[in-house]
């Protein structure tokens, strides 16, 4: 398994989205600090600004009619063409109360947007204290093909990353701050129950992709970091009091470059993917928020990085 790294000129591509349509395919999608999406080529020789959503792109997918579905910390859901730079707002604000932290979707084929906002009480500039604190006030919301846009479950701890069965059967949304899978069941006698589809993860779950390989892929950004289980088991007046403490005695992520895959139908861990001792020893790239399997390449986003990376030589690699 190789980590190549690839710099852009933009920092923090939070989500990687490949493009397979018209002639730019094979080329790399992904939004950037200043509100820009850059459409890159695979070797990162060539960055083009395609389009600016005046705010922070996230999670990134496919529209049907071939835009891109942006999640926007600031601004909301968006539906952006590459073509022209068009901007057009789907969500911005729920009961009558502006997003807070819109952060990863996924796109059935009908066109309904399932996606996630983080949290009612912190943006993704007080994502570490939302962490800390664990409101869970995270939600996973649909937007139906006419606009209409429901609460499906919320509660969650730090609701994140977005997967949804191409067969309708059933959907998953990351708990960043339990670091556990969540699956909603689409369809069958299941249909409208919630269970747990992993639990105990080694790491904390970010965005989230369905793979071309059917799989269920997951960024997990940073080890799981034993203070932080400490400080969610205090009472909420204590858990705030904790983010005012000193950077030093605060947790913190960990460097590190780990996705894994499962099977999203029974929770089986597929591939498990850890190449940290290639990202630790260089220094060359650290907490990973996106992933994007392609027909055996596996491309990472960092919310930090000014680059992008890709995984190969991962086919065949188990658990």
């Amino acid at each position: 398994m190789r980590l190549t790294v690839l710099p852009i000129p933009g920092v923090g591509p939070e989500d990687v989205l490949v493009h397979d349509l018209g002639p730019h395919t094979g080329s790399l999608v992904v939004g950037v600090d200043d509100g820009s999406l850059l459409r890159i080529t695979p070797d990162g020789r060539r960055a083009t600004r395609v389009a600016s959503t005046g705010g922070r792109p996230l999670g990134l997918e496919w529209l049907p009619d071939g835009r891109v579905l942006v999640c926007d910390s600031t601004r909301g859901l968006l539906a952006v063409d590459l073509a022209s730079g068009a901007v057009e707002p789907l969500v911005s604000t729920l009961g009558g109360r502006a997003m807070r932290f819109c952060n990863n979707a996924a796109v059935a084929a009908d066109g309904t947007v399932w996606f996630t906002d983080s949290s009612l009480h912190h943006g993704r500039e007080q994502w570490e204290e939302e962490m800390a604190q664990d409101t869970r006030t995270g939600r996973l919301l649909r937007r139906d093909p006419d606009g209409r846009v429901d609460v499906v479950l919320d509660d969650l701890s730090f609701a994140n990353g977005v997967v949804v069965d191409p067969g309708g059967a059933w959907i998953t949304v990351n708990e960043t701050g339990a670091a556990r899978i969540r699956r909603h069941h689409l369809s069958g006698d299941r249909a409208g129950t919630t269970d747990v589809l992993v639990d105990g993860l080694p790491g904390y779950p970010d965005n989230a992709s369905l793979g071309t390989d059917g799989l269920v892929w997951v960024a997990l950004a940073s080890p799981v970091v034993p203070l932080l289980a400490v400080i969610h088991r205090l009472p909420p007046v204590l858990r705030r009091a904790s983010t005012r403490a000193p950077a030093a005695l605060r947790p913190s992520p960990r460097r590190s470059v780990r996705v894994q895959a499962y099977d999203g139908a029974t929770g089986t861990l597929v591939h498990d993917l850890d190449a940290t001792p290639q990202a630790v020893g260089d220094r060359a790239f650290h907490f990973v928020t996106g992933v994007r399997e392609h027909h055996g390449r596996v491309w990472l986003g960092s919310l930090e990085e000014p680059a992008v990376a890709v995984l190969d030589g991962t086919r065949g690699t188990g658990n």
